[in-house]
């Protein structure tokens, strides 16, 4: 394998230009690889193998390197990687190398513990503001933020500039919801709403669905205890 060295600024616009082309399956993983570089980080690596980074990330090492090629990253024969030149790369392929505001929408159990999960900071965004319908919830102080009514959202989003919304509302309104942050101008939702959201195409939904993940765990319990696995 060929070595390609580029400039830390060179190297980073290189990135931003590749990742418009990144395969969808590879931007799955990129997250898995990044916080496989935070962690040889903070054990006080300065180069890495792709043995070493595809194990932290659960791929293979030729996985790993076939997608680290879309990045236009490519390891050092008998080196390896350079984790934080690595680091960058991924960060700003996934749009991170700016703090992206998020907004919370629905405040209820989920709502609070994800408002404060620690980790929304941690891997580059900031929560800047949070909405519920439910007049016994709103002006409430969770994470630091009062809840606002359900009514402002268009507001909401105007003055946080938030640009993605994580959406836990009943499934019965959450198409609704969606539909109103889209117009006031947020471009990507993260949604645990049990029901399937239809968006414009410069909208991104990503869609967690707990109860379906447990059906299919539950699916190859059930395939595994009769004896035989599944195909």
């Amino acid at each position: 394998m060929g070595v390609r060295r580029t400039s830390g600024r060179d190297g980073v616009r290189r990135a931003a230009r590749e990742a418009q082309a990144v395969p969808h399956a590879t931007v799955g993983r990129l997250p898995g690889y990044l916080r496989a570089l935070e962690e040889t980080a903070a054990d006080g690596a300065v180069l890495t193998s792709s043995d070493e980074l595809a194990a932290r990330a659960g791929v293979t090492p030729a996985q790993l390197r076939k997608d680290l090629s879309f990045l236009g990253s490519y390891g050092r024969r008998g080196v390896g990687y350079d984790v934080g030149h690595l680091r960058e790369q991924i960060t700003v392929a996934l749009g991170l190398a700016d703090v992206r505001r998020v907004l919370l929408v629905g405040v209820g159990n989920l709502g609070h513990a994800l408002a404060n999960y620690a980790g929304i900071a941690e891997r580059g965004f900031v929560l800047v503001g949070l909405v519920d319908a439910d007049p016994a919830v709103v002006g409430t102080t969770v994470a630091g933020l009062v809840v606002e009514p359900a009514a402002d959202l268009a507001a909401v989003v105007a003055r946080t500039g938030a640009t993605i919304a994580v959406l836990t509302t009943p499934a019965a309104v959450a198409q609704r919801v969606c539909d109103e942050l889209v117009a006031a101008g947020v471009v990507g939702v993260l949604t645990f709403a049990p029901c399937a959201l239809r968006v414009p195409p410069h909208v991104d939904v990503r869609a967690v669905d707990v109860a379906s993940e447990l059906q299919i765990l539950a699916f190859h319990d059930r395939a595994r205890s009769v004896g035989g696995g599944v195909s």
